[in-house]
């Protein structure tokens, strides 16, 4: 099958319990709230981008060894195609191990990349002709970026937009960025990535490296457009937020549905940012992000 939004990215098994605080090295604390729940960055955008109307397919590499089929199944369960993924029996899916303190809110997380850092361009090869019938292809940047160029490129050649979430800021070739059409980053990755404080600075000075277009997100400031034509705000709606995390990922799944349904560039920017103010309204990450009808 095609589908319209092709994710190219994580999949993780959150484990997150809570005590009153956290423990003190070599401390064991009893907890009273534990909960397992899918995670990963490429995971939550290919979810948020589901329940939005795109048709999503996922590219990943997913150890079944622990948790990994249950995982592939939760996205199967939102109408998600998962037959670009590559099942690895032998090796564990990603795992994020998080304590919470319910005072004060302070968090200490382990994260283990497990067959998410075995994404090869071989992989992704497999899935050419998936890759190549979207609309739009989004990484990020928990999985290998040998194995997210090879997805570029197979969506350049076939005229596909290309979405690169730089998260986590890392070093990015210009190689890579050449391949983008859109670079979407937060201010503190936009900083890290450029050198830039300032937001307007720091996406003009990777304009330059080889993306299309930068977009900053700025939280409830809004979002920030850059291109060689210019630059522009689209302001956020105010909305009371209870969870912000998740937000980055629901944000992205928003606009690649909008491009992926033609809108403009503006427009696709706006269905992000709606999705993203009704998902920091609620608590949780994926169980957080909303449908297309909760939008009006």
């Amino acid at each position: 099958m095609s589908a319209s939004v092709v994710i190219v990215g994580s999949l993780n098994m959150d484990m997150v319990s809570h005590s009153t605080r956290l423990p003190a090295p070599g401390e064991t604390l009893v907890g009273h709230d534990f909960v397992m729940a899918p995670g990963g960055k490429g995971g939550n955008q290919a979810v948020a981008a589901a329940r939005l109307g795109a048709s999503v397919a996922f590219v990943s590499r997913v150890g079944t060894r622990q948790h990994g089929e249950a995982l592939l199944q939760a996205l199967r369960d939102e109408g998600i195609d998962t037959s670009g993924s590559t099942v690895d029996a032998a090796a564990l899916p990603g795992i994020a191990v998080i304590m919470v303190a319910s005072v004060g809110g302070e968090n200490s997380i382990v994260y283990v990349p497990g067959s998410n850092a075995e994404l090869s361009p071989a992989d992704v090869q497999a899935s050419r002709a998936l890759l190549q019938a979207a609309k739009v292809v989004v990484a990020q940047l928990e999985v290998p970026m040998p194995a997210i160029a090879e997805a570029f490129a197979l969506a350049r050649a076939a005229g596909v937009t290309t979405v690169l979430n730089a998260a986590p800021a890392l070093a990015v070739s210009d190689e890579l960025l050449a391949l983008t059409d859109w670079l979407v980053v937060n201010e503190t990755e936009a900083e890290q990535m450029s050198g830039e404080p300032d937001p307007l600075a720091a996406a003009q000075a990777l304009l330059k490296r080889g993306p299309k277009q930068v977009l900053v997100t700025l939280g409830a400031q809004g979002a920030l457009l850059v291109t060689n034509e210019g630059s522009q705000t689209v302001a956020a709606a105010a909305v009371k937020a209870v969870d912000t995390v998740g937000a980055g990922d629901t944000f992205v799944g928003g606009l690649a549905t909008g491009l992926a349904e033609g809108m403009s560039a503006i427009a696709a920017v706006r269905l992000g940012q709606s999705a993203a103010a009704i998902a920091v309204s609620r608590s949780g990450v994926q169980s957080a992000m909303p449908r297309r009808a909760d939008l009006a």
